[in-house]
């Protein structure tokens, strides 16, 4: 497949059409064995997410900005735990097995890994060390050298 976009160039991105394409085939095998209004809800949605993801993906990484970018990333890792969500319910609702999506969500759970590692890479707070939003301890030789010091302390 030729590429004309950067977007293109991206695993994460055919892996999302990958899961397009399955999830598509599956709608499709739901509506014929159960034309049930109780679930056209979830399928909806799940088909809903699964755009959602993809065009995401897509816009984030045509962003120049690198918040921007982050975000966008940030929203299609939320759309791809959406799909993840969907699938359940369907499991929930007696649609589908737990079997027949099983590779599935292990194809959501690569895309969600590689959405984290480019939100990591893009979101300026995730890579500044004085951000507040993170949580450090000190490094382990410091805290030893302090508690071995307090040990021979006269009270």
């Amino acid at each position: 497949m030729r590429t004309y976009f950067d977007y293109e160039k991206l695993d994460v991105y055919h892996l999302e059409l990958r899961f397009i394409t399955w999830v598509t085939t599956l709608l499709a095998k739901i509506k014929q064995r159960r034309p049930d209004a109780r679930i056209t809800d979830v399928v909806d949605q799940l088909d809903r997410a699964s755009i959602s993801a993809l065009l995401n993906t897509a816009e984030g990484n045509g962003r120049r900005q690198r918040r921007t970018r982050a975000r966008f990333f940030d929203d299609a890792r939320g759309s791809t735990t959406e799909c993840a969500a969907c699938l359940d319910a369907l499991v929930a609702k007696g649609v589908c097995s737990g079997g027949e999506i099983d590779e599935s969500k292990q194809l959501l759970l690569r895309i969600a890994s590689m959405l984290t590692k480019l939100i990591e890479r893009f979101d300026v707070s995730f890579s500044s060390s004085s951000s507040s939003s993170l949580i450090q301890e000190e490094p382990e030789e410091e805290r030893f050298k302090d508690e071995d010091e307090n040990e021979h302390e006269q009270p």
